[in-house]
């Protein structure tokens, strides 16, 4: 089943910036904020403080914020997307599956993260991108893949 359907902003590499002012500007609370270095301990120095994936409630409305990420090109235009979030992997597979059947690009396959069991990037057929993502309470990745 799918939860919810939340906006997602990509940063230029200003995500912690980005999560205090979009938090002040909304009144929203940080319920979660993680950078690169906290979830990946090997990340090199330059990148520890990138966000990997923060998230603020507004009024009960959730944005999620993350910095586009190293080694990769930010394009304006592409920094906004739609996160589709499920309550199961297998839902995701599904989901992610129909989408990818004639998909311009995939961005991420859909796998494991350090905050979802089952996580992947489309872009469709119509140039939309979406992010696909499992909630589940208290999940931890004991292994990232990326």
């Amino acid at each position: 089943m799918i939860k919810s359907i939340e906006l997602y902003l990509v940063t230029n590499n200003q995500g912690l910036e980005a999560v205090d002012y979009y938090s002040q500007v909304f009144q929203a609370e940080i319920k979660s904020c993680t950078t690169f270095g906290q979830a990946m301990p090997n990340t090199p120095e330059e990148n520890k403080n990138l966000v990997l994936n923060a998230s603020l409630d507004i009024q009960g409305i959730r944005l999620q914020i993350s910095d586009h990420g190293p080694g990769q090109d930010y394009v304006q235009g592409t920094n906004m997307t739609a996160c589709i979030m499920v309550d199961t992997a297998q839902e995701a597979r599904k989901l992610y599956d129909k989408l990818a059947e004639e998909a311009q690009q995939i961005n991420l396959e859909l796998q494991e993260t350090p905050w979802s069991p089952a996580y992947g990037i489309v872009v469709d057929k119509f140039g939309m991108t979406w992010q696909i993502n499992t909630e589940i309470d208290g999940f931890v990745s004991e292994t990232v893949r990326f």
